[in-house]
């Protein structure tokens, strides 16, 4: 039997990178590459893309949406890992865990977008939640969440390499920083849509000093509702929607052991994984609730999500390579 075809188109970004150094691995593809020297050749790129199996895009939204133009043999499967087609009806969105069937919807799919890393903490927290009707979809949420500089490609690293060179051991120049401060990140859109809210959530992310690793909170002012659930009924909605998935680990309420002294929730912790757990921290007494997603930038967050969609696009086991 002929092992299926996979193009990873840019894999020389920080993304292709990590999606190759997983697949690289494997037995069961075959990986296409095009020489360096005709990576902007659109001919060269559309021959390769319509004679391989799977194509993963990348690329830049604009270079993304390009490459598809190139697509003319149907039976040639796109997964595309830029923010292009997160929104787009005629793509499926590449969040297995997300609802019953999306499984099967990515599995029959010929164009499936990649969701964002930041997308992937809060659909995983709230979409539970919405869909079970624990909290309305016109509540006004808002995102405060923290990922590792790795998130912002290689014009990023190369900063924070450049600062590390010439901090050797001193306090770090930019530890932290807020950003996205005109509103409008691009993630916002698919979490406005794939959550079902009625209205886009007000994001806030921010960088720190560390180069993988991603941490997503979504606080509930429960006060607000007419009838505040408690924080083990919005736990035991969330555990019972993911009950039995390996990748979407709901951690265990009111359980400090995940927590560095007991009090912190570290940022790294799952790096090098495709798993999002995802904590639920609550005061009855003060109708408040606290939503937190744990996950890798580069994993669940990007590559590792990637490689789960290629399985079940090939239709070979989901944790193949994960």
């Amino acid at each position: 039997m002929n092992k299926p075809k996979i193009f990873i188109d840019g894999e020389s970004g920080t993304t292709g990178l990590q999606i190759y150094s997983r697949l690289n691995q494997r037995n069961d593809i075959e990986l296409v590459s095009i020489e360096a020297s005709k990576r902007k050749e659109s001919t060269e790129r559309a021959k390769i893309i319509n004679s391989v199996d799977v194509v993963i895009l990348c690329l830049p939204d604009d270079a993304a949406r390009e490459a598809v133009g190139l697509v003319i043999n149907n039976k040639v499967k796109i997964l595309d890992a830029s923010t292009a087609y997160r929104t787009d009806a005629d793509w499926v969105y590449g969040f297995p865990e997300l609802n019953p069937g999306q499984r099967e919807k990515i599995a029959n799919a010929q164009f499936v977008s990649n969701p964002g890393c930041y997308a992937t903490g809060f659909l995983a927290c709230v979409r539970p939640l919405i869909a079970q009707g624990i909290i309305p979809n016109n509540f006004p949420l808002t995102i405060n969440a923290v990922s590792g500089y790795s998130g912002g490609g290689k014009s990023l690293i190369q900063k924070y390499d450049t600062f590390h060179e010439q901090q050797k051991g001193s306090t770090p120049i930019y530890p932290y920083g807020i950003y996205g401060l005109q509103f409008g990140h691009k993630h916002v859109k698919e979490m406005h849509q794939h959550a079902g809210l009625a209205s886009p959530p007000l994001f806030v992310p921010a960088v720190g000093d560390f180069e993988q690793g991603m941490l997503v909170q979504i606080p509930l002012p429960l006060w607000t509702l007419e009838n505040p659930p408690t924080g083990e009924a919005i736990y035991h909605a969330i555990a019972e929607y993911y009950a039995g998935e390996k990748f979407v680990q709901v951690a265990p309420f009111k359980d400090s052991a995940l927590l560095r002294e007991g009090t912190f929730l570290d940022a790294m912790a799952m790096n090098n994984t495709n798993i999002v757990q995802v904590f639920v921290f609550a005061n009855d007494a003060t109708q408040e609730a606290l939503l937190v997603a744990r996950l890798d930038n580069l994993g669940k967050g990007a590559s590792g999500a990637a490689v789960q969609n290629l399985n079940i696009m090939l239709g070979v086991p989901e944790d193949l390579g994960l």
